[in-house]
């Protein structure tokens, strides 16, 4: 009998073009970057999945230790831009190291148009440089021919015409005094005037283009002192005598050996003062040796009395994964409060101009990676545009239309005197406002007594000091004397040694840096501040309403005990934080999503960080190891022919995959 004959079929192999969507997905997610940007030509199905906006988003959240509570910031609509944005974009190939400066480096800033950078060093110079590609020396001064002792600051006004430079005197060991000079940048860097400063870290600001403030201190009591805050024009007029140069702002009452100290001036934003906190009220209160130093001390001496799709050939340079002895672990982020995210969310605060326009571009393009293939295409095989010219004064392309230019200092608006003082130490731990309101400064000097009357005054003083019918104020008394200052319109009490304050670019946020002192800590004299402790905290301040909306714990380290505490400067532009620090590294952090990004390296300690204003994807660090290091974004290495592998870069928190089950779902 003949059996059914029976057939045997072979099994087709798995069609991996084939998988669902959701199943790839999954998948893809085990992988890295690198392995991502190579599975995209495998098929278009797999390049679609690659594309997914839930895909990167797994990514951005676990690489970069996201807290999954933040949104896609303001703005954004693309979280592989987004991913892009922060590998791509973030400061941290080193393209130079200079090393002009003979003695440590203890200053950089930009100009508004970020053409110019200067630096400020102990060896006494003030250097102008040019950002190109090498940086070139533009300008130069030696300020030990005014006996200076070294340059500690620089700041350009607004129209980038004139240069602040802020230095201390030489002087006796409890000398504080300092002085501000100001050379023209247009006029071959000449002298334009010269202007004392006392305390010497009081370091001066600009008011307005033509006028900047500078400081004096004057002893009244034991203890107790007086702040005044001069406006100065920016040029010492020779043409007539009548000519007004300089006028007093404000005078403020010092207790406890504390003084004035690190003025800034910020437009206001809001149209009222915040309401007063009386636990803050100044009046509600109850109430140095010089030597071979790291950094710029406090003065304190005088007290003792792109492109939008994957390219698998720029992936090994553009998302490859960072070495392992490269990969630093996240263990601080700045934690901001609700109401900073929801101002985040107002046009008026958080979208410069023509961020609609970037909105409509960016949603175009999420569309075309999901659609169209035969764009996504042309955009892998797009040759990249390799900058001819050295300058690089542009946002990236991902960005747009979305980075404007650092606010300038209005000439009809109320403004903000922002400093740091204190009330129980010497040390400053409060930061300071005063509205200054609108007003037309003075130009003609008021016409006041002869020297015949004058002498009279004082003669007619001294007979009635001798009668014993004139009394001296009692300075120890505020009460008594409180209607011969101005008062401080709110304080912020940080508990901690203030070292460094830094504004947005729109004026809105106030960043601090402080060494916090112990949480149980008891003053016994106002000469002996409490121990600081061994980490910098970072501190963000809203400036409409005077509140704290954003604290980062132990940011980075220091070690320098309270008589040899100095200062860390550090900068903000739209979407970056950075700072110095005492651990031979500068910082950089993302805005927004509040987390760490690269540490830059040095030999020494960084004293400051300063971001090209023009184009953030570049940024200055100086250092007490005399070096300072310009570093640019990968996207801006390339731009100038830096190949990366070849240069130093930056420690980069980037980590490796994880298991998908213990992060974000996709």
């Amino acid at each position: 009998m003949l059996r059914p004959r029976r057939i045997v079929t072979k099994k087709a192999p798995p069609d991996w073009l084939m998988l669902p969507d959701s199943l790839l997905l999954h998948i893809f997610t085990y992988l890295e970057i690198p392995d991502i940007a190579k599975v995209t030509v495998v098929c278009r199905s797999w390049l679609r999945v690659a594309h997914d906006e839930f895909l990167w988003r797994f990514f951005f959240y676990k690489d970069f230790q996201v807290d999954k509570s933040v949104p896609i910031m303001p703005g954004r609509s693309s979280w592989y831009l987004e991913y892009k944005r922060l590998v791509e974009g973030t400061p941290c190939v080193q393209t130079e190291e200079i090393g002009e400066h003979t003695h440590q480096v203890l200053h950089v800033s930009f100009s508004h148009r970020g053409h110019l950078f200067a630096t400020s060093s102990k060896d006494g110079y003030i250097i102008v440089w040019n950002s190109t590609y090498p940086a070139e020396i533009k300008y130069f001064k030696d300020m030990k021919v005014h006996s200076w002792k070294y340059t500690q600051f620089s700041q350009f006004n607004s129209s980038d015409t004139l240069l602040l430079v802020s230095g201390v005197h030489f002087g006796s060991q409890s000398s504080t005094s300092g002085e501000i000079a100001v050379f023209n940048i247009e006029n071959d860097f000449q002298l334009q005037c010269r202007v004392l400063n006392k305390p010497y870290d009081i370091f001066g600001t600009w008011y307005n283009d033509q006028y900047l403030l500078s400081g004096d201190l004057h002893w009244l009591a034991h203890l107790v002192s007086t702040s005044v805050i001069w406006l100065n024009k920016a040029k010492q007029e020779t043409s007539s005598e009548h000519h007004a140069i300089i006028s007093r702002l404000h005078k403020f009452y010092n207790r406890n050996a504390s003084s004035v100290r690190t003025i800034l001036v910020a437009n206001c934003l809001s149209q009222e003062i915040p309401s007063k906190n009386t636990k803050r009220q100044f009046h509600s209160q109850e109430e140095i040796e010089v030597k071979e130093q790291r950094g710029n001390p406090v003065s304190r001496s005088e007290l003792r009395v792109g492109q939008n799709s994957i390219n698998p050939e720029e992936a090994a340079s553009m998302f490859q994964a960072a070495p392992e002895n490269e990969i630093y672990t996240n263990t601080t982020s700045i934690n901001y409060t609700s109401e900073y995210r929801e101002a985040e969310k107002s046009p008026s605060s958080s979208l410069p101009l023509n961020s609609a326009q970037k909105l409509l571009k960016e949603d175009k393009i999420a569309q075309s990676r999901s659609t169209s293939m035969e764009s996504l295409n042309s955009l892998i095989d797009e040759p990249m545009d390799v900058a001819s010219k050295k300058t690089i004064n542009r946002a990236p392309d991902w960005e747009e239309g979305e980075i404007s230019p650092p606010m300038s200092l209005a000439e009809d608006r109320d403004k903000y005197l922002i400093f740091t003082t204190g009330s129980k130490t010497y040390s400053p731990h409060q930061i300071g406002f005063k509205r200054i309101n609108n007003f037309e400064i003075p130009t003609v000097v008021e016409q006041g007594p002869g020297l015949r009357e004058r002498m009279m005054q004082r003669e007619q003083l001294r007979e009635m000091r001798n009668m014993g019918l004139f009394q001296e104020p009692n300075w120890l008394d505020f009460e008594a004397v409180a209607d011969r200052f101005d008062t401080i319109d709110h304080l912020i009490d940080l508990n901690g040694h203030i070292i460094g304050m830094g504004l947005s670019p729109d004026h809105r946020y106030l960043y601090v840096n402080s060494r916090p002192w112990p949480s149980n800590y008891t003053i016994e004299s106002p000469l002996s501040p409490p121990r600081i402790a061994q980490a910098i905290d970072m501190h963000v301040i809203d400036l409409t309403n005077l509140k704290e909306v954003g604290t980062m714990l132990n940011s980075h380290k220091a070690y320098t005990p309270n008589d040899d505490c100095f200062f860390i400067f550090l900068d903000v532009s739209h979407e970056y934080v950075a700072s110095g620090a005492e651990d031979k590294h500068g910082y950089v952090w993302e805005r927004h999503y509040g987390v760490s990004l690269a540490k830059l390296p040095h030999k020494d300690v960084v004293n400051a960080v300063a971001f090209n204003p023009a184009d953030p994807e570049m940024l200055v660090t100086v250092s007490d190891d005399h070096k300072i290091k310009i570093w640019r974004s990968r996207r801006r290495a390339r731009e100038l022919g830096i190949d990366e592998h070849e240069v130093g870069i930056a420690k980069e928190m980037r980590f490796k995959c994880s298991s998908p089950e213990n992060d974000v779902t996709v």
